[in-house]
């Protein structure tokens, strides 16, 4: 676009203001030439430059409609009125850039405060007009400033109004909106309005109308974030933000007490040593970032933030309960105090019912119960929580998600190794644990002469210091094992030792990786640690490398770009020299990466076409690292806690992804990670259950903390159990759909993946589709036994999409008058549903009846074009206007073929 037609672009402006002004000389002699009738927009413009303006109009300008509030056009004419006084012309509405320069060293001179907030930094998403928060009879009013508002999204506006209305109420609570859907941003705009701050001030404390009586606000979280949310504040509003944390904690410390600071911001742990010298502050606001952290109540960060002087506490976290439902009672009670009743109310009235509700077997009468006490902490937790997921807020402006469980093959010597490894003297000793005593005693082994293990290699190393044991013997050795069950699970090379460890655990390691290897180990190159290139990088026994090396040789053909997560720094080392032996370009970010460095990375491989991988470690990931050019994720090794796999498959999947995300998750099938895995469904759907009142399947007969019913997921027995002959996981899920534990609620959606592209089906009139059907139908076994071929090529036992074990749709929705229903009386039941008409009843069954018809007919026309469900909808999503109508053609006359 030209200067001389971003002119004509500009020039339908609407004139905001009655009074006109004369243009100042420097105007006139500028490049952009405007009429004398145009009058300035009431706000200060902008400093932007060309490109900016272009970005902001890049499609075509449509003139401002809403007038601004008659109070601030009225303060502006005043504003005016004095500067013209003072002997100032008002200037244009756009201007030169060194116009702008010049009128900025005359703001400096004159020592005016410029505003550190480019409106335009940002593309605007909403009018710039302030969004009222308050009553229309409250004064003064309280607004987020237009500056701000006009970059928020909608979801990002409900979630400011959420946060003041419990502001108002003189009570915290959580927003626990998904990562990446801009909690912090929320949080900002919502101390913006609350302080009176606007973006078009430098110092919004002058302002008319602002209280100064308000303290001011502690924001807590994590360290690597602390300087991202100093730069937020910086971006988003014009707050005195002082950061508490290192050497300057004293100074910073002087500056609160003569009211210097409006924001301070601290980490957990600067919290954590500091809390008995900032709990005696007087806090208007606290924030506490990735909330989930004060999930235990023992831990000295929960027991110092119990202190805080306020009650307007909130937290940002996008896992409100990670492992179990007490820990959404600690969270809530933290943020709101009495709330959820007693810790003691809380775990018989919702944590027992819920989890017992939840077995595969529980009698009816226990999942009434569970559903019912459900739906009441569903309704009282509304009240101080709000929780939003990409699908509901960005899903439409998103190509969406598919997460894959795929569980591969060991190799045969990583079965012989782990075998070996089940077989050593301390986990016998742990499975044994309740059998009699051999030396005929009435006691268990573990509470006679098998509570030590002398013969043990792990359990001499770990009591070198005390020959006798500890008082927490024999179960001191789990942790240890299960971490050397899962290295072998990964690749052998994990259990040799490592040179960064003291001799003492490298000979140790040593003789138990002799130990492990046995016959087989010349094959593995003894039980040092490998330093062969060419051996580190060989996928011949290892079963999840030789499933990658395919994947990844896949995807590099078609242009993805892949990220690849272990928790495991030596993996790491294993899958770099891998990717250098194949050729690919890659960037790799562990803990011992610089925090200085890390962002490079991050924007070396967003803008590189040439970094095809991004290896990085799970826990080192830190938050805020946003991969959105990445549209392949790959988590090699799963983690008992499921936020932090979900975590990092959202590192790529964010606002701002332009591709569809594909996201694998490899497992070692008959291993460890079976069960870390199934546990990881078991607490998803808790956390669902708890926090959103989703119906979830009913798979395993476990209890969480109940050795009652510990089914097939907890206690040791499980923990070390030989699975390498059985298919554990897709055992559990066959078992539940023969047994037809299908629960579903009302208004519910249908989460098959066949009904996503089902709405271009034609219907035919008769509806019979029974002859196609036949026709294809007589392909069936044969795809499934080509599917199977490849999968065994790729070398994976079964696979499944993680959507379609744990509900992902909307939860219960509670509306106004069954809130109030169950706030009034919680044990009170229900009252039940109006009988509906037969009229109505007609309309859903022929509306149902119609829905399977399409079902069919697209299940059919699926197998015809050689497609699964799944696969032919996402081919849909995809397809052309032009292609969609080819393959209806092409099934009409098809049909009209069989027909004759």
């Amino acid at each position: 676009m030209s200067l001389n037609s971003l002119k004509e672009t500009l020039r339908p402006c609407e004139n905001l203001l009655a009074s006109s002004t004369s243009i100042s000389s420097r105007s006139q002699s500028s490049n952009f030439d405007y009429n004398s009738e145009n009058t300035l927009i009431p706000r200060k413009p902008p400093k932007s430059s060309v490109s900016q303006q272009l970005l902001r109009f890049q499609d075509s300008f449509s003139p401002l409609q809403k007038q601004i509030p008659e109070r601030r056009q009225q303060q502006q004419q005043r504003e005016g009125q004095k500067e013209f006084q003072q002997g100032k012309q008002l200037q244009p509405l756009k201007r030169s850039e060194d116009d702008e320069d010049g009128e900025e060293d005359d703001r400096e001179n004159k020592g005016i405060g410029k505003s550190r907030l480019d409106p335009f930094l940002f593309d605007q998403t909403g009018p710039y007009e302030p969004l009222i928060l308050s009553s229309p009879t409250e004064m003064p009013e309280t607004q987020v400033p237009a500056s701000i508002n006009c970059r928020l999204l909608e979801h990002q506006r409900e979630g400011v109004k959420f946060l003041y209305k419990l502001y108002k109420n003189n009570h915290g609570g959580i927003l626990g909106d998904d990562m990446g859907l801009g909690k912090t941003i929320q949080a900002i705009a919502f101390l913006a309005a609350v302080f009176g701050k606007d973006g078009d001030y430098a110092d919004s404390s002058k302002k008319e109308g602002n209280d100064d009586s308000k303290g001011p606000v502690l924001i807590v979280c994590p360290t690597s974030v602390i300087h991202n949310w100093e730069s937020e504040f910086f971006k988003w509003s014009t707050f005195r933000v002082s950061v508490y944390h290192g050497l300057n904690c004293d100074l910073i410390l002087d500056k609160l007490e003569v009211q210097g600071v409006e924001i301070l911001i601290t980490s957990f742990d600067t919290y954590r040593i500091h809390g008995d010298i900032l709990s005696k502050v007087k806090w208007e606001i606290v924030i506490v970032d990735e909330a989930h952290r004060l999930k235990n109540e023992k831990s000295k960060l929960y027991q110092a933030c119990l202190y805080i002087k306020t009650k307007k506490r909130y937290g940002l976290t996008g896992t409100i309960m990670q492992n179990k439902i007490m820990e959404l009672f600690n969270l809530l009670d933290w943020v709101a105090p009495g709330s959820l009743g007693t810790r003691e109310h809380f775990r018989e009235f919702y944590d027992e019912p819920l989890k017992l509700g939840q077995r595969s077997t529980a009698p009816e009468r226990f999942v009434q119960v569970a559903d019912e006490r459900k739906r009441h902490l569903v309704t009282v937790l509304r009240k101080y929580l709000l929780r939003r997921t990409k699908e509901e807020t960005i899903g439409h402006l998103m190509l969406g998600k598919e997460d894959n469980v795929v569980f591969c093959a060991m190799s045969e010597l990583q079965k012989r190794a782990y075998r070996r490894i089940l077989q050593q003297p301390e986990i016998q000793c742990l499975v044994n644990k309740d059998f009699p005593c051999s030396c005929g005693s009435p006691l268990t082994q573990v509470e006679c002469c098998k509570r030590t293990v002398r013969d043990g290699i792990l359990w001499n190393y770990l009591h070198r210091d005390s020959p006798d044991g500890c008082d927490s013997c024999p179960f001191c050795v789990v942790l240890p094992f299960l971490i050397k069950l899962q290295q072998i699970s990964n690749h052998l090379e994990l259990i040799k030792p490592n040179p960064k460890d003291d001799p003492d655990k490298q000979k140790k390691d040593a003789e138990f990786a002799a130990a492990v290897f046995g016959t087989d180990i010349d094959l593995v190159g003894g039980n040092t640690q490998n330093e062969s290139f060419m051996g580190l990088s060989d996928v011949t026994q290892c079963g999840k490398m030789r499933v990658l090396e395919k994947l990844l040789f896949d995807w590099v053909s078609q242009g993805d770009k892949i990220l690849l997560f272990s928790h495991s720094v030596r993996m790491l080392d294993i899958l770099e020299k891998f990717l250098i032996r194949k050729g690919y370009c890659f960037s790799r970010l562990d803990g011992s990466t610089p925090m200085s460095l890390r962002q490079t990375l991050v924007d070396d491989f967003n803008s590189s076409p040439s970094k095809q991988v991004f290896i990085i470690s799970t826990r080192a990931g830190g938050l805020g690292l946003n991969l959105m050019s990445a549209n392949r994720v790959v988590i090699f090794d799963p983690n008992w806690n499921p936020a932090h796999d979900l975590q990092a498959q959202d590192r790529s999947f964010r606002f701002g992804q332009k591709r569809h995300v594909i996201v694998f998750r490899l497992l070692a099938a008959g291993s460890l990670e079976e069960l870390v895995y199934t546990r990881q469904v078991y607490k998803q759907q808790l956390s669902n259950i708890a926090v959103s009142g989703k119906m979830e399947k009913r798979y395993f007969e476990g209890v969480q903390d109940c050795k009652e019913f510990q089914g097939e997921l907890f206690g040791i027995h499980n923990l070390f159990r030989d699975l390498s002959n059985k298919l554990f996981t897709s055992e559990i899920i066959e078992l539940n759909e023969k047994q037809g534990h299908q629960c579903s609620t009302s208004g519910s959606k249908d989460h098959d993946i066949s009904t996503v592209g089902m709405h271009f089906i034609p219907l035919t009139e008769s509806g019979d589709s029974s002859s196609l059907e036949a026709e294809v139908g007589n392909h069936v076994p044969e795809r499934a036994a080509a599917r199977n071929q490849i999968l065994e090529e790729l070398g994976v036992v079964y696979a499944h999409r993680y959507e379609d074990i744990v509900n992902f749709g909307p939860g219960i929705q509670v509306d106004k008058e069954m809130s109030e229903s169950l706030n009034s009386n919680l044990s009170k039941p229900p009252a039940p549903a109006v009988k509906r008409s037969r009229l109505h009843t007609d309309e859903k069954e022929n509306a149902s009846s119609s829905r399977e018809r399409k079902k069919q007919q697209f299940s059919i026309l699926a197998q015809s074009m050689d497609m699964g469900d799944a696969e032919f909808s996402r081919w849909v999503l995809s397809a052309t206007p032009e292609e969609l109508a080819k393959v209806l053609r092409e099934y009409m006359i098809k049909r009209k073929g069989l027909d004759v």
